[in-house]
């Protein structure tokens, strides 16, 4: 158990720390706090002109959507990262159990994607003079760790596809895309056509997004936990959807000779 312990948070921290291989890490600024000013201003002043939504739509929508930035693409490099660097071979040969292994690097990944996120939040509403009652701030911050909770379950599934395929960063520029349409980021979930609003009630974030606008228009805890308790499942979902893959991966890779063949 106490080893379980020390893979799930040393072993996650230390390959959190492994993610980031530049020279200093106030590089850290422009990717994670200014991207996601740049596309919360685009579209609060294109919904401006549009006259769809309020600022605070935009706001909630744009800023709760970057927290997938950390938690897709630093779970797709924990695997695609080791493969590159050889370690990967090494990593899956330890007696590590695999639950505590994975997981373990995914509980960074929750805390940095509900920072960016607050974050984005805090600025973009002082950029744009959006003002949030402050009886509605604890139940948004309980929404924003949910939704970087089942981002980062997508971004584990993302990770395993990562065990055959070259360039994970790819599949998750392509799945950060179609949460930013689909999961009613700026349009609305009633405004898209019905097989896109089939679409999004499985996806993470389209739950999430809709509490935390409740959340921060006073909603009571009531209607706000039901939609984050269909967030954290669906996380959860895609969490143990992500694991099983990489189980399967894993034996397939194995067997082919090909866990490391870049």
């Amino acid at each position: 158990m106490i080893a379980a312990l020390r893979v799930l948070l040393i072993g996650g921290m230390t390959s959190y720390r492994a993610l980031f291989n530049w020279l200093t890490p106030w590089i850290l600024i422009p990717t994670f706090f200014v991207t996601p000013l740049v596309q919360i201003l685009l579209f609060a002043y294109v919904g401006r002109v549009a006259r769809v939504g309020d600022d605070t739509y935009y706001l909630i929508g744009n800023a709760v959507q970057y927290a997938a930035i950390p938690c897709l693409f630093a779970m797709g490099r924990t695997i695609s990262g080791e493969r590159r660097q050889g370690t990967l071979g090494i990593l899956l040969a330890s007696p590590a159990p695999r639950v505590p292994l994975f997981l373990g690097r995914a509980l960074p990944v929750i805390v940095n994607g509900a920072v960016v996120c607050a974050v984005a939040l805090g600025l973009g509403a002082l950029l744009l003079g959006v003002r949030i009652p402050l009886d509605g701030l604890p139940l948004l911050a309980v929404a924003i760790v949910v939704c970087a909770f089942s981002c980062t379950g997508l971004g584990l599934l993302t990770a395993a596809v990562a065990l055959r395929v070259r360039e994970a960063s790819v599949l998750s520029n392509l799945v950060f895309g179609v949460l930013l349409i689909f999961a009613g980021v700026n349009v609305p979930i009633a405004s898209l056509p019905g097989w896109m609003s089939a679409v999004s009630g499985w996806l993470p974030l389209t739950h999430g997004i809709d509490a935390a606008r409740r959340a921060a228009a006073g909603a009571s805890a009531g209607p706000v936990g039901e939609l984050l308790v269909q967030e954290a499942a669906l996380g959860a979902g895609y969490a143990l959807a992500g694991l099983a893959l990489l189980a399967w991966l894993e034996r397939e890779s194995r067997r082919m000779a090909t866990l490391e063949v870049m």
